[in-house]
């Protein structure tokens, strides 16, 4: 009786009411009421009351297994691992619920990055009870964290011929990711296909649609990421993924007012004001382009790739006193990208800035002496500033790599006659 009234006071509310049956129960109850009770409370997330009781029963029945996994599992949620490690050992080899203690100790060696020995302890128990799917759905976890993804397939599809879900996972959900994640796309839109059926959930959405992306079915993401934005709205990685897929199908215009969209949902969102930079670059609206760029940089200065874009630009539109204050403004190191020391070059070059032109050509040189646009730049640069036999020898080396080039063949003859 004293169960079933604390689990109606719990269920009700009345904790002060539980607890004093609790206590009752603890130093009067019989042994089966107390296991009884370890149920309720572990079930309503009474932790303590529960180790409480379970250690009662444990003073009468020392080496009873089912009550030391029950104390391991309370002491896991407690957060007590060391604890939770030293109740399982006591566990005997030939108790029924030894595999059980395995599979709790696989856990906690995982959680501890000690995957070997988790992986021997599942091992241990599926000898014990080979037919047993929570155990091969626990090595599939272990093999799918670890990224050993063609041992994890075959583990979770043995248990999908029994369970479809288990934990509260889905299997055909797991084994899509597994196989997005092997890179075999097709097989895993199939299992995503399957998962949706089962559970419409929108990170199994997202990865149905982010799957068909990379499997080159553009129309199948962009109608997947439609779906999830129509469901939530506030899923912010859809919109730079949906944008790329639009892109994709040449749907310029839907790729941009995507991004324009999604910058509504998360605005300070880099990778999306640089892609609609891109984007804008392509639908030939330079001024939108730079401002995109612009709040790109605004959120993160060092920011190469948005660095390199926006100053291709400028120096499409001869802005060269531009590309000098960008490149001031960032914290990127020419020596990790030589891109920079060409713009300088060029940039001070056409500002008549002639020392500090050749002085960035020269440590440019070291990186771009096999790029024919680079040495060509370097070529003109170093004729005009009257420095014949170096630019003798680079147009030597623009000859070889483009000897059907009438222009190069001229200037190296006429450099080399001048010399």
């Amino acid at each position: 009786m004293n169960t079933e009234a604390i689990t109606s006071f719990l269920e009700n509310g009345q904790i002060k009411e539980a607890m004093v049956l609790y206590e009752k129960v603890l130093n009067e109850g019989y042994d089966d009421e107390k296991f009884r009770l370890v149920e309720e409370f572990f079930r309503f997330g009474f932790l303590e009351e529960t180790k409480e009781l379970l250690k009662s029963l444990l003073q009468t029945y020392p080496d009873e297994g089912e009550l030391l996994v029950y104390l391991a599992e309370t002491q896991l949620e407690l957060g007590d691992e060391e604890k939770a490690m030293l109740t399982l050992d006591k566990v005997r080899h030939d108790d029924p619920v030894f595999p059980q203690a395995l599979l709790l100790m696989a856990d906690l060696y995982q959680m501890n990055g000690l995957f070997e020995v988790s992986e021997q302890k599942l091992l241990q128990a599926k000898k014990l009870l080979p037919n047993e799917v929570v155990i091969d759905f626990a090595l599939a976890e272990l093999y799918a964290h670890q990224a050993r993804f063609s041992e994890a397939i075959p583990a979770y599809e043995i248990v999908l011929q029994e369970r479809s879900e288990i934990g509260g996972v889905y299997v055909n959900q797991r084994l899509a990711e597994v196989y997005s994640a092997s890179g075999l796309f097709e097989n895993a839109m199939d299992f995503y296909e399957k998962a949706l059926n089962e559970h419409l959930e929108i990170n199994t959405l997202f990865g149905f649609a982010f799957t068909a992306l990379q499997a080159g079915n553009n129309k199948t993401a962009i109608e997947k990421f439609e779906e999830l934005k129509t469901l939530d709205p506030e899923y912010h990685s859809l919109y730079l993924y949906l944008a790329r897929a639009y892109e994709k199908e040449e749907m310029l215009d839907k790729a941009f007012e995507t991004i324009k969209v999604g910058l509504t949902q998360d605005e300070f969102n880099k990778d999306l004001f640089y892609y609609g930079g891109k984007l804008a670059l392509k639908l030939n609206n330079e001024s939108e382009a730079e401002r995109l760029l612009r709040e790109t940089l605004a959120l993160d200065p060092s920011f190469t790739e948005c660095v390199l874009v926006l100053n291709k630009l400028l120096l499409k539109q001869e802005r060269y006193e531009d590309i000098l204050q960008l490149i001031s403004e960032t914290d990127l190191n020419e020596e990790e990208e030589p891109q920079l020391l060409w713009d300088t070059a060029v940039a001070n070059q056409h500002l008549e800035q002639y020392s500090e032109a050749l002085n960035k050509y020269e440590h440019a040189y070291t990186f771009f002496k096999e790029n024919e646009e680079f040495l060509s730049d370097y070529g003109y640069f170093l004729i005009e500033e009257g420095k014949i036999a170096v630019a003798a020898e680079i147009f030597s080396k623009l000859v070889k790599m483009d000897p059907v080039n009438d222009e190069y063949q001229e200037l190296l003859e006429r450099l080399t006659d001048d010399y």
